[in-house]
C-alpha cells in the first residue's frame, strides 16, 4: 500500500492551544494494544487482577512520587484498558515559557533559558509536566515491567506494543463532571458486559 497523505496522516486527539501542565483535573483512558486481555478479568463485576495487573496500579501510584504536582484520584484497571483521574496541583511557581500541547523534546540553546521548576529535582523529581509527560513516563514504566515479566515470569507477550499509541483524555471542568466521572470509573467493572473497550 503506498503512502496517501489524504488517508494516512495523524490527527491530534488533544484540545488545540490547550496548556496541559495548568492545574486542573483529567479524566484518562489507555487501552492495551489490540485490546488484548493481559491485566486479568472481570468476576461478577468485581476486577481480579493478575500480576501484570497489580503492576498497573502500582505505576500509577508511583506518578505522585515522580511528579509531585501530580494526585492520583479514582483509578480502575480493567483487562485490557486502564481509567483514571490526574490532577495537576497549583504549585504557586509561574511556568515562565510553559508549552502548549505535546511535552517540549530537545535541550534548550544555553543555560539561561532554562527554568528551574521545570527541570528534575531531587531524587530525579519533575515539576511542571504536562499530563502527557506523565503518561508517557507511566506507558514507559508499564511496558518495561511488562517485558520483564514476559522474560522471567511467563507473562503473556504482547503484540508489538503494550499500549496503544495514543490515550483518550477529558478536561474535567466542574464538580458535577467529576462526580459523574469517578462513578463511571468506580462502576466500570460491573458494567463490563456493556462496555464498548470489551
Amino acid at each position: 500500500m503506498t503512502y496517501n497523505p489524504q488517508k494516512h496522516h495523524r490527527r491530534s486527539i488533544r484540545l488545540k492551544g490547550y496548556d496541559y501542565s495548568l492545574a486542573g483535573l483529567y479524566f484518562i483512558t489507555i487501552c492495551c494494544q489490540n485490546r488484548a486481555c493481559l491485566f486479568g478479568k472481570i468476576e461478577n463485576g468485581v476486577p481480579v487482577l493478575n500480576d501484570a495487573g497489580r503492576m498497573v496500579e502500582k505505576w500509577f501510584y508511583e506518578l505522585e512520587n515522580k511528579y509531585p504536582d501530580k494526585r492520583c484520584h479514582e483509578m480502575v484497571v480493567m483487562p485490557n484498558h486502564f481509567h483514571c483521574i490526574i490532577e495537576n496541583v497549583p504549585t504557586g511557581a509561574t511556568t515562565m515559557g510553559a508549552h502548549v500541547g505535546a511535552p517540549l523534546r530537545g535541550r534548550p540553546e544555553n543555560d539561561e533559558c532554562v527554568c528551574p521548576e521545570n527541570e528534575y529535582g531531587p531524587d530525579n523529581k519533575k515539576m511542571n509536566a504536562t499530563i502527557g509527560d506523565a503518561i508517557d513516563w507511566f506507558k514507559t514504566m508499564t511496558t518495561n515491567e511488562y517485558i520483564r515479566g514476559v522474560k522471567n515470569l511467563g507473562w503473556v507477550a504482547f503484540d508489538k506494543k503494550l499500549w496503544q499509541r495514543n490515550y483518550w483524555e477529558h478536561i474535567i471542568r466542574d464538580e458535577q463532571s467529576y462526580i459523574r466521572i469517578s462513578e463511571y470509573i468506580t462502576n466500570n467493572p460491573s458494567n463490563w458486559d456493556k462496555d464498548t473497550l470489551n
